[in-house]
This record gives C-alpha cells, sequence and structure tokens, in this order.
C-alpha cells in the first residue's frame, strides 16, 4: 500500500545544496519533504571534503612526525619512526562523518522536515515516486528541488574495477596501496595523491596538461609542485593514461611507459547526477549536460527548481548551500537571485591554495604581491620556504579589490576575508587601512594590498 503527500516543497537530495534547501524551508514554515537515498549529508559530507580533509591532516601529522624520525624538528626529536594504524586513521575519519552527519538530521528533524530514506524517480515533472523501506511513497508537491548532485567522471579506457577507483573508494581504502597511481592533476587528485604519499604510498600523478592544477595560474601551482616532489611524487605530464595490464598502468606521453600499480585512482572530474531518477520525463531544458537555469535556479518547468552541482561549475558545497538557501526563501515569497561577486576555491593541497575573483590575467588591473617568507606567522608555522604568497588583484581606474589568490599553510582560512572584500566593493585603500592583527596571515593581505598602492612596508 502507498503513502501520498502533498507538500509545500519536495527536496530531492540530502547533500549541502538540498539539506540546506530543505533546513530553510522548515524555518520559513513551507511543509517540507526530503527524499534521500544515502546518508544525509551528501558526496561532500559523506565521501568527499569532509572525509578527505581528516585523511589530509592525519596525513600532514604523520609525516611531520616521520621527518623527526630522521631529523630534529623544531628541536623535536623522535627515537623510532611512527607507524600508521590505518584502520584506526579510518574510523576516526568515519567518527567526524557520523558526528557531521547526526547533526545534518537533528538539524532537519528541529526544522520539522520529512525525511524519507529512499530513491526518487518522477513520472512526470510534478510526481515523485520514492522507493522507501516500507513501500511506496508517493509525493506530489507544489515545488521541486532538485539536488541530485555529481558523480566522479569515469575514463572509456580505464572503467572503475576494484583495481581502477574513485576519489569514493580511495576514501575508504582498508590499507595504504604500496604503490598509487592518479590519474589527472586537478584539485582532487593533487589533495589525495599528497596526503597518500606522506602515508608512505609511492605516488605517480599522469597529467595529460603540461602542468598540475591548470585551473590555477601557474605561479600558484608551483609551490605544490614542489611540495609533492620532496615527497617523493613523480608527475607524468603531457601524459595519456593507455589502459590497465598485469603489471600495471600503461602511459604515452614525453615517455612511454608501464606504472606499477596496486591501484590507479581516476581523478578526471565530477559529472551532474542526471541519470536514473527520471530527469527524462521532467521536460527540462539543458544546457549540455547540466540543467537550464535562470539566476534564480528556476528550470524551463514551472516551481522546479535546481541547484548545486546539476546547475554547473563551479561544482562546489559551498555554492549549492548558498543557492539552496536563496531558492526556499523566493518560494516563501522573498525577492532573490544568486548574483554573487565571487565565489571562493580552495584547493586543500600543502601548501594550499586558495582563488577568488579575478585572476593576474585580468585587463586593466594592478596587482600587489607579498611573500609568505616575509610574514612572522607563516614562520612560525614553518611555511617559510615553499614560496607561498598572497596576491590582490584590483581594477586600476578605481582601486576596487576585483580578486585575490594566495598559496600557503591554512591559507583557506582567510577565503572569508577575500571574499568579503570582493563582495563589499571594497578598495585597496580600504584592506590597507585596517589595522591587522600581528602575527597573522592575514598580515599578508594588507601587505598585499600596499604593495599594489606602491608603498609595501615589510619587502
Amino acid at each position: 500500500m502507498s503513502l501520498e503527500l502533498s507538500p509545500k516543497v519536495l527536496v530531492i537530495g540530502g547533500g549541502p545544496g538540498g539539506y540546506v534547501a530543505a533546513i530553510r524551508c522548515g524555518q520559513l514554515g513551507l511543509e517540507t519533504v526530503l527524499v534521500e537515498a544515502d546518508r544525509l549529508g551528501g558526496t561532500c559530507l559523506i565521501r568527499g571534503c569532509i572525509p578527505s580533509k581528516a585523511l589530509i591532516h592525519a596525513a600532514g601529522k604523520f609525516a611531520h612526525m616521520a621527518q623527526a624520525a630522521q631529523n630534529p624538528m623544531d628541536g623535536i626529536r623522535l627515537t623510532a619512526p611512527p607507524q600508521v594504524d590505518f584502520k584506526n586513521t579510518l574510523a576516526w575519519k568515519d567518527g567526524i562523518v557520523d558526528t557531521l552527519h547526526g547533526g545534518v538530521s537533528g538539524l532537519l528533524k528541529r526544522a520539522k522536515v520529512k525525511v524519507i530514506h529512499g530513491w526518487g524517480h518522477f513520472s512526470d515533472a510534478k510526481t515523485c515516486h520514492v522507493e522507501a523501506e516500507d513501500g511506496e511513497v508517493v509525493i506530489q508537491p507544489e515545488h521541486v528541488i532538485l539536488a541530485a548532485g555529481s558523480t566522479p567522471a569515469a575514463l572509456p579506457n580505464l572503467p572503475f574495477d576494484g583495481r581502477v577507483i574513485s576519489s569514493n573508494e580511495a576514501l575508504s581504502l582498508e590499507e595504504v596501496p604500496e604503490k598509487l597511481t592518479i590519474v589527472g592533476a586537478g584539485y582532487i587528485g593533487i589533495e589525495l595523491g599528497s596526503a597518500f604519499a606522506k602515508l608512505g604510498a609511492e605516488v605517480h600523478v599522469v597529467e595529460a596538461a603540461s602542468r598540475i592544477l591548470p585551473q590555477y595560474d601557474p605561479k600558484l601551482a608551483a609551490p605544490v609542485k614542489r611540495a609533492m616532489e620532496a615527497n617523493g611524487v613523480v608527475f607524468h605530464l603531457q601524459t595519456q593514461a593507455l589502459e590497465m595490464r598485469e603489471e600495471g598502468l600503461a602511459i604515452s606521453g614525453p615517455n612511454t611507459d608501464i606504472i606499477p600499480a596496486e591501484k590507479v585512482l581516476v581523478t578526471v572530474g565530477r559529472k551532474p547526477r542526471t541519470a536514473g531518477w527520471g530527469l527524462e520525463s521532467m521536460a527540462l531544458k539543458m544546457d549540455g549536460v547540466f540543467v537550464r537555469v535562470d539566476d534564480q535556479c528556476a528550470t524551463s518547468s514551472h516551481n522546479v527548481w535546481a541547484i548545486g552541482d546539476l546547475v554547473g561549475e563551479p561544482m562546489l558545497a559551498h555554492k549549492a548551500s548558498a543557492q539552496g538557501e536563496m531558492v526556499a526563501e523566493i518560494i516563501a515569497g522573498r525577492r532573490r537571485r544568486f548574483d554573487p561577486a565571487a565565489i571562493p576555491a580552495v584547493c586543500f593541497s600543502d601548501p594550499e591554495i586558495l582563488s577568488v575573483g579575478a585572476g593576474p590575467d585580468a585587463p586593466d588591473i594592478i596587482a600587489g604581491t607579498f611573500p609568505l617568507a616575509a610574514n612572522g606567522r607563516a614562520l612560525t608555522m614553518g611555511d617559510g620556504a615553499h614560496g607561498g604568497f598572497v596576491r590582490v588583484i584590483a581594477d586600476k581606474d578605481t582601486h576596487r579589490v576585483v580578486g585575490v589568490q594566495a598559496v600557503g599553510a591554512h591559507i583557506s582560512e582567510l577565503s572569508a576575508a577575500f571574499t568579503q572584500a570582493i563582495e563589499m566593493n571594497a578598495v585597496l585603500e580600504d584592506v590597507a587601512g585596517i589595522i591587522h592583527a600581528h602575527p597573522t596571515l592575514g598580515e599578508g593581505f594588507h601587505e598585499a594590498c600596499l604593495d599594489a598602492l606602491g608603498h609595501a612596508i615589510h619587502i
């Protein structure tokens, strides 16, 4: 026997876009149902952003201990090399995920959102059939918010098969592979490659482009490449991954070779999850592989909205959350549109990369740069040798800040300051006139603005 529901809002997907949309709908007094086939939290919380950052943190601690066992580090010496109990590392990582998953569940309950666990499938734009544990649930809402997210993209010549894995499986490996080859030097491959190298894996990275992290400008990527090479990572640039053979991954490029590999991790990007839930029955217009939306995230079907990875780049959790909150408020009658001045992007490598807004190739700009080797806080964290820096980009005529980039340890924590400056239409003189606490990394932003104005103090 099926259950029939007719809520004001149906949200498909419990990731950072969907659950935020549902919570905000509940806060605004809208009767809301959320459908999720997996655990609440989505890719980001369950098998992406959060578990990968936990693994990166653990790998960094282990690498520091291993270094201290070989040579004194900041006056600290270990008398024996450290050992990794990887199962306990994974248990610790899973504990963080469980805590945050429970938090999301509690927030949805507090917002009076009805959560249905099961796979939803649309027979038309406003009728969703959910295969739940207790039987079929038919939901006919007034509004639909599609937040189905994305999945790892595979290569036709390297299908996922257990030996060839995606980032999903990489974060659940039972042990650190002795030999790991990564195909794709974007941020996912670089983050995980760096972590596994620190944990003791022999890591090779295969990239078709001429450099790593092609989505960032070369000066930002260079310190990361140097640090990874210092940890033993071998790069094969301008190289194609051909096929898996018994002895390893066959490649073609400047060197045609076979790389011995216990596991091959393919990180060539992600694709929107548009299959399996009835998109073809909803008569939605598409932009290539993405669902077409306007600046309110409205689709071509009345009262059907789409957010997050379904609607295009940047495929980032914080973009999805912002869109989800906005759509909920539009449904509640508020006037909103999605028009951010900048969306920060972070690569949690070692050192970290942060980029917001326009880059150094933008027209009619002036730029200022401050090396973190001259920043007291960076030096006290042992981050003076990476070649890190903070760079500000401003309009040449008005001095309005239009972009900020940085590379350095823990530099991601400045993302709010950088983005806020752009969103608030700050000019160089505004940032230069703020008294920044000393010693902090934020002083690098201050000095970069002074440098753009022609009078940096500490360089």
